[in-house]
Order: C-alpha cells, then structure tokens, then sequence
C-alpha cells in the first residue's frame, strides 16, 4: 500500500490517539480502528513511518509520562505505574529500567536531587558561557 496524503494523516490521526489515550488499555485493533485500516497495514505503515512499531511507540509514550509524574512529590511508584495504563508494577519497572537505565525508584530520588540541588546551587544549573557572558 503506497503512503498517500490520505493514509499519512490517518497514520497521523492514530498516533494522536495514543498521545491522548496512552493512560488507557489501549491495543492495536483500537488504534488501528482510529486509522481505519486493517491492523495489520496499520502495523505496517505506522512502522514506516515513526520507525517504531505502535506498541513501542506507546510503551516510550507510557515511559515518558511515567517520568514526569516520578519527578513530583507525593505520588507513589505503584499509583505511577496505574496512572500511565501498566497493570503490572513488575512489568512497568522492568520496561521502565530497560528503556531509561534506571529503576523507577531510583530515577524519582536523581529527580529530586536534581531539584533540591537547583534551588539549593541555581548558577551550577547555568550554563559556563551564559555565565561568562552576562556576568552572573
């Protein structure tokens, strides 16, 4: 099947889908449903296109949210893993540790060092040269 303008925005219409539903258990048959293609071109085309399968391109949208609600106080790694649509807090922290290199926990304690660090040291947040140049 030739990637015309039509199935591009389709292909499109889909991963936008998943951008808003990645919370949700979402599978191919739905998203494919949003492109209104069979899963099996859907799988295929998508793939061309981000260079990534759609249950990867999820899995790293999955991941992505999960790191920014870990940087925040007050949520736990278990309700993290149920906010971001994992059912399994074993499964969530081994993709999480896979694709990051971290374990959940321990990327939410570099998080929060970081920030009590920036509040603590702002100027070893600021780039040498901005400092040099503006005199900080």
């Amino acid at each position: 099947m030739q990637l015309t303008p039509d199935i591009y925005q389709r292909i499109v219409a889909a991963k936008v889908y998943i951008d808003a539903n990645y919370h949700e258990p979402i599978d191919l048959e739905q998203i494919s449903q949003q492109a209104f293609l069979s899963k099996f071109h859907f799988h295929r085309l998508f793939t061309k296109v981000y260079k990534r399968t759609p249950h990867q391109y999820l899995t790293q949208t999955r991941i992505e949210a999960a790191k920014l609600l870990l940087a925040k106080e007050g949520i736990s790694v278990t309700d993290v893993c149920t906010m971001i649509g994992f059912e399994s807090l074993a499964s969530f922290s081994l993709l999480f540790r896979k694709q990051s290199g971290h374990t959940p926990q321990y990327y939410r304690n570099i998080a929060w060092l970081k920030k009590k660090l920036a509040k603590e040291e702002p100027k070893r947040f600021i780039p040498h040269c901005f400092i040099e140049q503006y005199k900080i």
